[in-house]
């Protein structure tokens, strides 16, 4: 199955593709997920979505949980459950078009580099099981649970590990495209 959505990918990874995506990547990470931050703050800043809250404890998040008082409660999970659902759908094809688009450029097609196209799909997995862990912790809440807050840490810090991975393999992929003089490899 990897394999198929791998060469799907190949096959897909057209530039003015990856440019629509870039242009709705850029409108999420640059505009409406920092418009929900913004909507968030308590008028003292220091109210962060879940999400940005890396390598955390459960004390820290219900501690934030607890600042959101309650219209940002339910504003917070109904995000969640629409935007988050959709922006991570959005960078897993440009993360991964682009990633394609670029080793194309920057290995040949028998280098066992070219299968790592499919690394923006664990970014996209965890970060949709992230979601549903935020749905339950502030759906639960004022009921704490330590267990459901260390799974959230969890699925949070493998996402941004396969987030980091995504963007590690973009720039090797541009260092190995312009070697080449993006051209594709055969």
């Amino acid at each position: 199955m990897l394999k198929n959505i791998s060469e799907r990918f190949y096959q897909w990874n057209k530039g003015w593709l990856i440019f629509i995506l870039f242009l709705l990547d850029a409108f999420f990470a640059g505009f409406l997920l920092p418009l929900v931050q913004g909507i968030m703050q308590d008028g003292t800043g220091g109210v962060l979505p879940l999400d940005l809250m890396i390598f955390t404890t459960p004390q820290k998040i219900y501690a934030m949980i607890a600042r959101y008082g309650e219209f940002n409660l339910i504003f917070y999970r109904n995000v969640e459950l629409t935007v988050d659902i959709v922006y991570p759908i959005v960078y897993l094809f440009f993360f991964g078009l682009l990633i394609s688009w670029l080793f194309q450029r920057g290995f040949s097609s028998t280098s066992t580099m070219r299968k790592y196209n499919i690394v923006p799909l664990g970014a996209w997995f965890f970060d949709l099981l992230e979601n549903i862990s935020i749905v339950a912790l502030l759906s639960l809440y004022p009921t704490q649970s330590a267990a459901l807050a260390w799974v959230f840490i969890l699925l949070n810090t493998i996402k941004w590990a396969f987030a980091g991975a995504s963007i590690l393999l973009i720039l090797i992929g541009l260092i190995m495209a312009i070697k080449n003089g993006f051209k594709k490899q055969s």
